[in-house]
């Protein structure tokens, strides 16, 4: 596809980062941000992904990364993270050169306005816009770059030994022990009006900036076994977290597919 071609020009081969959110909290974003899709927005989306909804889509940039191919395995690697040191922002620091999540966001954005565009590089594109907003929304895709976004922070999760990225993957979704479905409709009930308000925005610095706050503050002490008090003290987070993607995600794509300014 043309916009694989174009990207994976500027691409260098990287090791590929653990998965964010895992598939419920990803499916959990897409759901939440449904409600809040302006007419535009709903039309467009119907229009690229047919019957597939948003809860669907989001995953499968992570799905698709098993593929063989070398735009898989090397090229689209580094489009799922941002790096952002403490003390810095993301404007500060910009990209690396093989690209980031922000600067795929861009580059997806562009194809979904383009109107030689096939319906196949904009289906590609949409999937991944949905997962990136996600993504940007788990603490730990703004990585501090010195333990790849929390993968070489070793810790134990109620017994199990694990990684600190694989708790705010899924460790901490997964401890509610509920579908998507039923954790997506428990947090956007708990939305209120004035929330949903003060959260739409659709720049990624901002996304960025609260997640890279919220990094620094999740890092337990060293050797700490995480469990009980681990979760009592970050789902809130995480559960805001999610709330937030949902309506960001939607925020974005009213903008995406909202009248040009």
């Amino acid at each position: 596809m043309r916009i694989m071609l174009l990207l994976a020009a500027a691409a260098v081969a990287l090791p590929a980062p653990v998965l964010a959110w895992g598939k419920t909290g990803h499916r959990v974003i897409g759901a939440i941000a449904q409600p809040y899709l302006e007419a535009r927005a709903r039309a467009g989306v119907k229009r690229i992904l047919g019957a597939e909804t948003m809860a669907e889509a989001s995953n499968w940039p992570d799905f698709m990364r098993s593929a063989p191919d070398p735009f898989w395995q090397r090229t689209a690697g580094p489009w799922h993270y941002v790096t952002v040191p403490p003390g810095k922002t993301y404007r500060d620091v910009g990209p690396p050169p093989e690209g980031d999540a922000v600067t795929a966001l861009q580059s997806f954005s562009a194809t979904i306005r383009d109107r030689k565009a096939s319906l196949a590089d904009k289906q590609l594109a949409l999937r991944f816009i949905i997962h990136i907003v996600g993504d940007l929304h788990q603490p730990l895709h703004a990585g501090n770059g010195t333990d790849k976004g929390g993968n070489d922070t070793r810790v134990t999760f109620n017994g199990r030994p694990t990684n600190l990225h694989s708790v705010w993957d899924s460790g901490l979704v997964d401890n509610e022990q509920l579908s998507y479905s039923e954790l997506a409709t428990w947090l956007g009930a708990r939305i209120t009006t004035e929330d949903a308000r003060v959260w739409m925005t659709a720049d990624p610095n901002v996304w960025i900036a609260e997640s890279t706050a919220m990094r620094d503050r999740i890092y337990p002490a060293t050797g700490e076994p995480l469990s009980y008090q681990y979760v009592f003290q970050n789902k809130a987070r995480m559960e805001e977290r999610l709330e937030k993607g949902g309506v960001r995600l939607a925020a974005y794509l009213n903008t995406l597919f909202g009248p040009v300014r």
